[in-house]
């Protein structure tokens, strides 16, 4: 078993107002995002499936041309190679999961 204390792990900033803490498994990368009202991450792809996992904040998060808005509680599952950007309305927080592991966020 592998335990790991969110509070031991350094947080990075990964863009300007993205801020996240990167826990790896042996298949998957769990980034806890802390990011910072008006923050925006541009248009952009990867070969990793995404499940984003808004915590806290309002987010706007475009995938594939589609662009919505959302709340609290909400999951949404993002292709790999699917286009996506985002920006946060207010601050959030953000838990994605990705697999397979991000070796460029190790």
């Amino acid at each position: 078993m592998n335990e790991f204390h969110l509070e031991d792990v350094t947080e990075r900033e990964m863009a300007p107002g993205f801020f996240a803490r990167m826990v790896h498994s042996d298949n998957m990368t769990f980034a806890y995002w802390r990011i910072l009202e008006g923050s925006g991450l541009p248009d952009h792809a990867h070969p990793h499936e995404q499940v984003f996992n808004l915590l806290e904040g309002t987010f706007e998060l475009r995938v594939d041309g589609e662009s919505k808005v959302f709340k609290p509680g909400t999951v949404v599952a993002i292709p790999g190679n699917a286009r996506h950007s985002g920006k946060a309305l207010t601050d959030c927080r953000i838990l994605d999961v990705f697999c397979p592991v991000r070796e460029d966020y190790r």
